[in-house]
């Protein structure tokens, strides 16, 4: 979170009212430093920023059901601390609520494709390579959705308490939050569909 709210201010500040060019750089900045959390907390098993993606390990059986409700606290309490270290390094207000309305139809499907994706990638992807396809998936999803994906309650909630680029006004936050959850069930349908059609193709030595 103070990764993406603070890459958005200075974003803000410095693109002079160009707005696509303020969205290329917090997307940038998101990217490389998502890269780096998941390379190196995933070394210590510690790479679980996002509830809905700790629930489908737990879904399957990648993580004990009786540590998710501490995952999630510690999820939420991250990214709203996280929001207020990106305030107080750029002295803005510490405490505030944004006004930014993120809402309708199209932003509630693009907030859908975007977790069904970032789960599809997050199941599917070889081990070695998750935290760079998760970045690259997450960059190029700010820019082919409508939402900017958010694709993380976690995240909805901390730009809730930010009235500045990254932010979304808590009206909008419930929406965002039952388009990612059902998101997240797609993603997960699919990673098990794209599982099953791999293990029953024919490989190339046989055909």
């Amino acid at each position: 979170m103070a990764i993406v709210i603070g890459s958005g201010i200075m974003a803000e500040t410095l693109s002079n009212g160009n707005f696509g060019l303020a969205l290329l750089a917090n997307t940038l900045a998101t990217v490389f430093g998502l890269f780096v959390l998941i390379e190196v907390c995933g070394v210590h098993g510690l790479a679980h920023f996002n509830p809905i993606v700790s629930a489908v390990c737990v879904l399957q059986r990648q993580l004990s059901a009786r540590s998710l409700p501490l995952i999630v606290a510690a999820q939420f309490c991250g990214a709203v601390l996280g929001c207020w270290l990106a305030h107080a390094m750029f002295e803005v207000s510490l405490i505030q609520w944004s006004t930014k309305v993120r809402s309708g139809t199209g932003q509630w499907i693009g907030e859908a494709v975007a977790t069904a994706g970032l789960i599809l990638v997050v199941l599917t992807a070889p081990r070695t390579r998750v935290a760079a396809c998760v970045a690259l998936f997450i960059g190029s999803a700010y820019w082919f959705t409508s939402s900017t994906s958010f694709a993380n309650p976690a995240v909805a909630l901390g730009r809730m308490f930010s009235d500045t680029f990254a932010g979304i006004a808590p009206s909008s936050v419930p929406g965002f939050v039952v388009a990612q959850v059902l998101g997240g069930a797609l993603g997960m349908f699919l990673a098990r569909a794209w599982g099953s059609g791999r293990a029953s193709a024919p490989s190339r030595s046989a055909s």
